[in-house]
């Protein structure tokens, strides 16, 4: 990790274990401050802040001879009592489908990562599936003409993703893949939030360790109910906007735009 980026080491670990956590890398417990210094290159006093960092934020528990591992409750996408108000209201995913088709017909699509993985606690709570039930990750990353867009990371149950491969997710959006192999989709849950880009995030979004990304998740359900998706999505909020109609009897819709920088 590089000394000159624009924040503290211990930040930058931080922000770096706080994003492994939301994706539940660490159901077995996280490495010792031993394993983490030498990981990130860094003295365990900065590991040790970032471990107390994140045990005051009450995403970690920290007990002497027992190790370090993570909260309950902590992980699968909560973002406090706001996202958890935000999930139970659906969004209409007709309309939401064809403009997520419309937007990706303006970016490029290169896919970084494309494989069967076993399912955290996170995932399978998300999918509705059993923990280590297998699952297929995709890892993309999106750019318009001027520079990336955004940086998503999509869950699918395997019985499903195995119909389409790495070269299908370069062209057409998963939701249009899902669609032409037979899921009938329904409905979807989303929330928005703001979320600080980690080492790794940032240097494939061209922006400082720590900028500001709009943070999107969503899981996808079929006309079963059945979930079929779930998407961590991290967009630069300079080329992506996401804007809704709210009427008075509580109806709304929903519409993505994505925009090139003006330069000069």
């Amino acid at each position: 990790m590089a000394a000159s980026l624009p924040l503290p080491k211990y930040h930058q670990v931080y922000l770096v274990l706080r994003e492994q956590l939301q994706e539940g890398s660490f159901a077995a417990g996280l490495p010792s401050e031993l394993a983490l210094s030498r990981q990130f290159g860094a003295g365990r006093v900065t590991v040790r802040r970032a471990l107390e960092q994140l045990s005051l934020e009450g995403l970690i528990i920290r007990q002497a001879g027992r190790g370090t591992r993570p909260a309950q409750g902590a992980v699968a996408g909560s973002c406090g009592p706001m996202a958890r108000t935000a999930r139970s209201r659906p969004t209409r995913l007709s309309g939401l489908l064809e403009n997520i088709v419309s937007a990706s017909l303006r970016t490029s699509v290169r896919v970084l990562e494309w494989r069967s993985i076993s399912a955290s606690q996170s995932v399978a709570d998300a999918l509705q599936i059993a923990p280590g039930a297998k699952v297929r990750k995709g890892v993309r990353l999106r750019s318009l003409p001027d520079g990336p867009l955004s940086h998503i990371t999509t869950y699918v149950p395997e019985d499903l993703a195995r119909h389409f491969g790495r070269n299908d997710l370069a062209k057409k959006p998963i939701l249009r893949l899902l669609e032409e192999f037979g899921v009938e989709l329904g409905r979807a849950q989303q929330t928005l939030s703001a979320r600080q880009a980690d080492a790794a995030v940032a240097g494939r979004l061209a922006v400082p360790v720590g900028a500001a990304l709009l943070a999107v998740r969503r899981v996808v359900y079929d006309r079963a109910d059945r979930p079929v998706q779930w998407l961590h999505g991290l967009y630069r909020p300079d080329r992506y906007e996401y804007q809704m109609d709210i009427s008075q009897v509580g109806s709304s819709n929903a519409t993505i735009s994505v925009h090139e920088t003006l330069s000069g």
